[in-house]
């Protein structure tokens, strides 16, 4: 058998089982989202075109949770990126000395997002909260930390403690991959260290920036479970992320088709931010 014929036939099973595991599922949910359907007609949905996608697009809460989502995603993707770029860089020498200092930087990440915000439910309660209750004794009255002034500012600095020691992960790597000969000669010409890392370094690294920044704006984009556990869609729908309005449509409204079509135009959403940062990344590789 042909060598190119063998590649086909190893990725045929992978193939196959991607196509049952997520191309059945895709397919019955975009079918489902142009249906009247509820839990007593999953078998037999009656279609009715667009007005599910309507029925989203009319809905303001639709646009709110879409406007918290690309808020929160873009704002915590460039927070994490640029605090894991800094550190990454100001920290190498240290790691690279210690090498046991990179599994502690690391521990944030590997508590689950709704241990996290489970564990800072109760953290920042407003009446049985250590911090709380320490920020009134020593500096006056504690502000509302869950409630809706501050709800955003604390599930973004919930969110950009725990996932920036994944960027300064991908940045440290980077740094590490950099070779040495090349800071080295240039040090031997004379070449001053910030002039050797906006001219040298910097550019090496520009890759793993743009890739940091689109795995974070993407995954900031679809959360849902550190923020449903603190505090839901909030007070108000404050910080009802676009996950959580097709959950709650789903389970609590059992607007079916609404959740999933719903569900679709956050797809083709996050298919679109992916698409145009891939574009940008080769564009940045190019350059």
């Amino acid at each position: 058998m042909p060598h190119r014929f063998q590649n086909q036939a190893l990725l045929l099973p992978v193939v196959l089982f991607l196509l049952l595991m997520l191309g059945f599922p895709t397919l019955l949910n975009i079918v489902y989202s142009f249906s009247e359907i509820s839990f007593e007609n999953l078998r037999s949905p009656r279609l009715s075109g667009w007005e599910n996608y309507a029925e989203v697009l009319r809905d303001d809460a639709f646009w709110q949770s879409l406007g918290f989502s690309l808020r929160f995603g873009l704002g915590s993707a460039i927070a994490e990126t640029a605090l894991g770029f800094f550190l990454a860089i100001f920290l190498a020498p240290l790691i690279r000395q210690h090498r046991w200092t990179l599994a502690i930087l690391m521990m944030p990440m590997m508590v689950a997002p709704s241990m996290m915000g489970l564990m800072y439910r109760l953290v920042l309660h407003e009446f049985v909260g250590p911090i709380p209750y320490y920020w009134e004794l020593y500096l006056g009255s504690s502000p509302s930390f869950l409630g809706t002034e501050w709800a955003f500012s604390t599930i973004f600095l919930i969110e950009v403690l725990q996932w920036t020691p994944f960027t300064l992960l991908l940045f440290y790597m980077a740094y590490e991959a950099i070779p040495r000969d090349m800071c080295e000669a240039a040090a031997v010409d004379g070449t001053r260290p910030w002039r050797m890392f906006w001219a040298i370094e910097a550019p090496q690294l520009l890759p793993t920036l743009l890739i940091a920044l689109l795995i974070r704006c993407i995954d900031g984009f679809r959360v849902f479970d550190n923020i449903y556990v603190l505090m839901g869609s909030g007070p108000g729908g404050s910080t009802m992320s676009l996950s959580i309005y097709i959950y709650e449509s789903f389970f609590k409204s059992a607007q079916l088709g609404k959740a999933l079509a719903a569900s679709i135009l956050l797809f083709l959403a996050a298919f679109g931010l992916l698409y145009a940062s891939s574009r940008l990344i080769r564009r940045g590789a190019k350059a």
